[in-house]
């Protein structure tokens, strides 16, 4: 369980450190010099540094990043969780300390191949944070957090979150500046649902021989129904159970890691959700049912 234990923090430090590298590459070698800018917490601190280059005060977008993700990190902390937190919060701050240290380079004089290989870069430093349970922090704290206090989805924030970037780059820098933001942005989300998943909801049929070991576990880590099926392997013409239950795309991670725990057998076959009707609770509600439980 140790050596496990080990390994899996091994994996996410390895994941958060070429997250970190890639991302910083994409924002000095493509979208600073090219003047377009990336999505969240990354394109605000690009627009505040190009305001202030264009004054003649020259700070790098990094100090920018590291300054929003402090009180971000702070909100995190108490609001969101503290594993989620903590890990994206290193993210984050190592991808300030590398956007600071990496000089800005124009490697490509072509804005169209800026925009799309920044995009890129950015979607596969965002998308392997995702896939492994954390983030590269920033919005993606804040839109969590608003979602709690304001009962819109995730989505939706992120989308107004950007739109504005988008709107302010074009009426600050030129509305060429603000297109070749949307070509990066899209490139970004198209390369984050090829990697981590497209859809925001899962269902997920786990076949197991270990079904009440597997649902204590599950129980344990995710706040979700999960329905019984008897099932019968046509090969091994033995026995088993089919455990179906539906999950949003940031529960992916813990449902798969969770599984693999208990039953390193067990077959899971991942479907996308088109619709949904019925009680399906949101982090907010699972946030109360966890610290309704915690308190009996």
């Amino acid at each position: 369980m140790l050596e496990t234990k080990r390994r899996e923090v091994g994996k996410h430090l390895l994941i958060l450190v070429g997250s970190a590298i890639i991302t910083a590459i994409a924002l000095n070698e493509f979208l600073v010099p090219g003047k377009i800018f990336s999505a969240g917490i990354n394109g605000i601190s690009q627009i505040i540094a190009t305001l202030l280059a264009a004054g003649g005060i020259h700070l790098s977008t990094g100090w920018f990043i590291l300054l929003f993700n402090i009180p971000i990190g702070l909100l995190g902390w108490f609001k969101v969780g503290r594993g989620f937190t903590i890990y994206s919060i290193m993210v984050a701050v190592l991808n300030s300390v590398l956007a600071i240290i990496i000089p800005v380079n124009n490697i490509s004089n072509n804005s169209l191949l800026a925009a799309l290989f920044g995009g890129i870069l950015t979607g596969v430093g965002v998308a392997y944070p995702l896939k492994n349970g954390f983030s590269t922090g920033g919005m993606d704290i804040v839109a969590v957090v608003l979602e709690k206090t304001t009962g819109r989805t995730i989505g939706t924030l992120m989308l107004m979150i950007n739109f504005g970037i988008v709107i302010v780059a074009g009426f600050l820098f030129g509305w060429e500046s603000a297109l070749y933001t949307i070509i990066s942005i899209y490139a970004m989300s198209r390369v984050v649902d090829s990697i981590h998943t497209r859809h925001q909801k899962l269902t997920a049929f786990i076949v197991t021989s270990q079904q009440e070991t597997v649902i204590a576990e599950l129980n344990k880590t995710l706040i979700r129904g999960i329905t019984v099926i008897p099932s019968f392997g046509a090969y091994t013409r033995q026995s088993s159970t089919v455990l179906m239950t539906v999950i949003s795309r940031y529960e992916l991670y813990t449902l798969e890691h969770a599984v693999k725990e208990v039953d390193p057998q067990a077959f899971v076959n991942l479907v996308n959700t088109v619709d949904i009707e019925g009680n399906f609770y949101n982090e907010t509600e699972q946030l109360k049912l966890r610290e309704e439980t915690a308190k009996k």
